[in-house]
């Protein structure tokens, strides 16, 4: 596993990694690496050998990086002749004012987010994903590199190391917004998009994009699932939740189509709001409501 060395500079940041199972193991265990995305060579060294890669890092901040990043992973990759790259893209490059899509019409891997949309918004992190899925898939195909892609959902589920999230469905930040859109959320276990990522990797048949967004539920709907699960907890009324046109969904047909399945939303929840506890984010609430991230509002 080659890690950011701007992100990973110390034992603390990799000590959950190396308590994974069959970790140490002298056979197979785990390696880290200390990389650097722009860094070709540094790249190269920790795909050497390699039969496979997961590409899983977009930089939020800068387009150029992101783009760069992933040519680097892709050179490297074709130099090793890895049998296939698996690049996790996301569901921004998918829902986001698509161009020429009817809001009634099912998405799937053929929409494909306005980019120029996103860019006259500021909304760089998704310019970022949208270039970068387009270069790994376009890249691959001039270079004859096996190259796949993956468009998870929002992200729910245990974390192996206990920091805050702003994807957590359960959220304490007391400064979060009182009124949020009822805007149709797309959602997916960590743990199954990571089933989801050996999947593509082993399948013979996976081929392009895969979206990866098996649930779908509107803010409101969630909001009254998660007072059904957890009555006890405070939470934002539903008059604090404003109406919205709703597009239609994603659908992770082609995922499925290969063998693909998931946990129920509700199983995702409850471990979701289990880790939360345990991790002490839901021990300051004090009588707060708990609202949704204040970055639910603005994608």
């Amino acid at each position: 596993m080659a890690t950011d060395a701007a992100v990973c500079s110390g034992d603390e940041k990799t000590a959950h990694l190396k308590r994974l199972p069959s970790a140490s193991d002298p056979e197979g265990g785990l390696s880290l690496f200390r990389a650097d995305l722009l860094d070709y060579d540094a790249m190269a060294a920790a795909i050497a050998g390699c039969q496979g890669v997961f590409h899983v890092a977009t930089p939020r901040e800068m387009l150029g990086p992101a783009i760069t990043g992933t040519k680097n992973v892709l050179e490297a990759a074709s130099a090793a002749k890895v049998r296939r790259v698996v690049v996790v893209s996301s569901m921004v490059t998918v829902e986001i004012n698509p161009k020429n899509w009817p809001k009634d019409k099912i998405k799937d891997e053929s929409c494909w987010s306005d980019k120029e949309f996103c860019r006259n918004n500021e909304d760089w992190y998704s310019v970022a994903k949208i270039t970068s899925e387009e270069v790994a898939l376009e890249y691959g195909r001039q270079i004859g590199l096996d190259v796949v892609t993956i468009n998870p959902a929002l992200v729910l589920g245990p974390l192996l190391q206990p920091i805050r999230s702003l994807h957590n469905v359960v959220n304490a930040d007391a400064g979060g917004p009182d009124r949020m859109r009822d805007k149709l959320w797309h959602i997916v276990d960590v743990r199954d998009v990571a089933d989801a990522l050996l999947l593509l990797y082993e399948a013979p048949g996976a081929s392009g994009r895969h979206i990866c967004a098996p649930h779908f539920v509107t803010a409101r709907d969630l909001l009254r699932l998660l007072k059904r699960m957890y009555p006890g907890y405070p939470c934002i009324n539903e008059e604090s939740i404003s109406d919205m046109d709703k597009p239609a969904p994603m659908t992770s047909d082609k995922l499925r189509k290969l063998g693909w399945s998931c946990r129920p939303l509700e199983e995702t929840i409850a471990d979701t709001a289990e880790f939360c506890e345990q991790a002490g984010f839901l021990g300051d609430l004090q009588g707060a409501p708990c609202r949704f991230p204040p970055v639910y509002n603005k994608i």
